[in-house]
């Protein structure tokens, strides 16, 4: 049976890592590639380092970043934020990035991720999906959540699915940084209609939400950030309780 992973989440502007409430009212929470080693060695499955700010020039200093995390983290790590070609995957796969998550890039033009799919292979394709609820239905929404699209979260997913992502990472909006819990629901409907790997992000404050997100959700991943970076919970402890409760994970 595969484990279930679990992922930090390094939000990162300006260099730093940053985490917020409902997308906004980001406070610092560290250097990214002290914290990127810290989680490698405290028992993380894998990493996503997000450039939330990311323009032409956070770009070149993702770059620098991705090497430096490289050198220091034996899991995988995924890098996203201001990917809008084959060249940009390129440098940050020969950085050291292990995959790449594209977001608003692939909404704008959805060829990219048949044409990355096709040049890296599914397996480091990751697509980020931002999405909100309103009137009961799961709206997708790009530039860092700022702006709402017609999509719908469920067919975009699975249109990307057809297209070559070999992941999802589904943020509920909603729940982001509420540590509410995840959005078990619509993480269940997206995991019973599509055939990639879900990771869940948006939502964890207790050990208890990582185990529904896996039984009720039936997420493959689970992602978080504040709860790990400010030391509410420790990887090593989430993994035991998860092991406990019959989900399997690497300890």
């Amino acid at each position: 049976m595969l484990t279930k992973r679990i992922i930090p989440c390094l939000d990162i502007k300006n260099g730093r890592t940053v985490k917020g409430v409902n997308f906004v009212n980001l406070i610092d929470a560290g250097d990214p590639v002290i914290l990127a080693k810290q989680y490698a060695e405290l028992g993380a499955d894998e990493l996503v380092l997000l450039d939330i700010s990311a323009t032409l020039e956070g770009r070149k200093t993702m770059r620098e970043l991705v090497l430096k995390v490289a050198e220091q983290v034996n899991i995988p790590f995924t890098v996203g934020g201001g990917i809008s070609s084959v060249a940009d995957v390129d440098a940050l796969l020969q950085s050291g990035a292990d995959k790449v998550s594209i977001n608003s890039s692939a909404i704008k033009r959805p060829a990219l991720v048949n044409e990355l799919a096709e040049k890296f292979g599914s397996q480091c394709v990751v697509v980020a999906i931002d999405a909100k609820q309103l009137h009961g239905e799961w709206m997708v929404h790009l530039a860092g959540g700022t702006i709402p699209t017609e999509l719908n979260l469920f067919d975009w997913a699975k249109e990307v699915e057809q297209r070559g992502a070999g992941e999802i990472l589904f943020t509920s909006m909603n729940n982001d940084g509420t540590k509410a819990g995840f959005a078990n629901e619509a993480l269940n409907k997206l995991s019973s209609t599509l055939n990639i790997p879900i990771i869940a992000s948006g939502g964890a404050g207790t050990v208890q939400h990582f185990v529904d997100t896996f039984t009720t959700g039936k997420a493959d991943a689970a992602l978080a950030a504040s709860v790990f970076h400010f030391g509410e919970i420790e990887i090593i402890d989430l993994k035991k309780a998860l092991e406990k409760e019959g989900i399997p994970v690497r300890l």
